[in-house]
């Protein structure tokens, strides 16, 4: 795990190809380079923001990149606070600290993941088109995505990829709460994070640029065109 904290100002992440790139050179050493018999890697990317980022990491692995699609649970009245994650297959996870301390009841929590999980596969359609998911079984998968807040999303995909046959995860991304790596770390076998600021904040904060990735942008960097 590499972990850089923050000690006073720190300087922002030029934009998310930078990141990615940077993440590429720390992830590209914490998996043995290029040395013979390397088990195969497979990179992940969170869209949209993550997959500018899992591009570049993709590039620096010399793997191939795929999309996973997951939503955010928006918590009823503040809708950029994660109550949860839904990922494909189903599988819902559920922050329970904000539940508990907003008093969510379960049956808003069911009705905002149903609604979140239909808007899910339609992104996914529009994204992957008629292209299947790339297989995880026997590759390390790498799951990358612009930054860590809640953790929801991430551990969303993380038990979705687990479901579909991946033995071994890595999550990478350049800049995370202290309290999100925490939690994902003892689910992962490796966990690389550039950054780790106090306080965190969002993770809008710590980019220079942070403009919004269109889905265009995230069909061509998935099908191998430039960005």
């Amino acid at each position: 795990m590499i972990l850089r904290p923050a000690g006073g100002t720190q300087e922002r992440l030029p934009n998310r190809r930078e990141a990615g790139r940077r993440l590429g050179r720390a992830l590209h050493d914490r998996l043995g380079g290029d040395r013979p018999g390397r088990p195969p890697v497979l990179v992940v990317g969170l869209p949209r923001g993550g997959v500018p980022v899992a591009a570049e990491v993709a590039v620096a692995l010399r793997a191939p990149c795929d999309v996973l699609v997951v939503r955010k649970l928006g918590t009823p009245g503040q809708e950029e606070l994660a109550m949860g994650a839904v990922g494909p297959g189903g599988v819902v996870v559920v922050e329970d600290g904000v539940v508990s301390a907003h008093g969510i009841p379960a049956e808003v929590v069911r009705a905002v993941a149903e609604r979140e999980a239909r808007l899910r596969d339609q992104v996914e359609a529009r994204l992957r088109g008629s292209r299947p998911p790339l297989d995880p079984t026997g590759r390390v998968v790498v799951v990358v995505d612009d930054g860590l807040a809640t953790g929801a999303s991430m551990r969303a995909a993380l038990s979705a990829l687990r479901a579909a046959g991946a033995t071994s995860l890595v999550v990478g991304v350049p800049v995370g709460s202290v309290e999100a790596v925490r939690l994902l770390r003892p689910l992962v076998d490796d966990l690389v994070c550039l950054r780790t600021p106090r306080p965190f904040l969002a993770v809008g904060v710590h980019y220079v640029d942070f403009s919004a990735v269109a889905e265009e942008e995230v069909v061509a960097l998935v099908d191998g065109r430039p960005g």
